[in-house]
């Protein structure tokens, strides 16, 4: 067993690795879906999400032929508008809006040279920046309304985390490169915490465009000692 080992590391470090690193920024724009559950006695409840832009600063490395890593540090707009009829027939609007600083740790996965098709995955970990309540015209509904979450009493979980997967092509020009990608992201995210209803979460869909410029290119022959 141990002469298997050393076969293989022997044969690991002597390959030659282009290591090569990019930093950049992306923005684009992002749907999000909410569902919570009021209570146990009561099934989960589907919402409208809000639309919004975002953008993040991007960091990815490759270290092996096809496969690397990527980070992004994201401004990430999120939210919800529930809306139900009253007895006269007016629609009401509740409308929150959730502001996170998201980053997403992925590994990425790549085929094709100057064009590319990327696939990347990972988790997500955030925090709440802020949280701010737009229109709130529904009170005391049945079943319960999501509560809210920007008031002076309110007291949210900053926490963010999650599983994020995406999409994309992109077109190497010189050090530079111009990719567009979809992103789906899942939230394990409640922000309750006061215990007014009993969960919460959300997903989310980007689609953005990202500019990288190379910084760094650098073929290292690794040899055995």
């Amino acid at each position: 067993m141990n002469r298997i080992i050393l076969v293989l590391v022997l044969v690991i470090s002597s390959f030659s690795l282009k290591a090569q690193t990019s930093i950049g920024i992306k923005g684009g724009y992002t749907t999000s879906s909410f569902s919570y559950i009021p209570s146990l006695n009561i099934r989960s409840i589907s919402v409208d999400g809000l639309s919004a832009p975002t953008f993040a600063f991007v960091f990815e490395h490759f270290n092996a032929k096809n496969a690397g890593i990527e980070l992004n540090i994201q401004y990430l707009s999120t939210g919800y508008s529930q809306n139900i009829t009253d007895t006269e027939g007016a629609i009401l609007t509740n409308e929150t809006q959730l502001d996170y600083l998201k980053v997403p740790m992925m590994a990425s996965f790549f085929v094709g040279r100057s064009g590319r098709f990327q696939i990347k995955f990972g988790p997500h970990l955030g925090y709440l920046l802020s949280a701010n309540d737009i229109q709130r015209n529904i009170v005391d509904s049945s079943p319960p309304e999501i509560p809210t979450y920007g008031g002076a009493d309110d007291n949210p979980k900053k926490l963010m985390y999650g599983l994020s997967a995406g999409a994309g092509i992109s077109k190497l020009f010189g050090k530079s490169t111009i990719a567009g990608e979809v992103r789906f992201g899942y939230d394990f995210t409640n922000p309750e915490s006061q215990e007014r209803i009993f969960d919460l979460n959300f997903t989310t869909l980007e689609f953005t465009l990202a500019y990288l410029f190379q910084i760094k290119d650098a073929k290292v022959k690794v040899t055995p000692k």
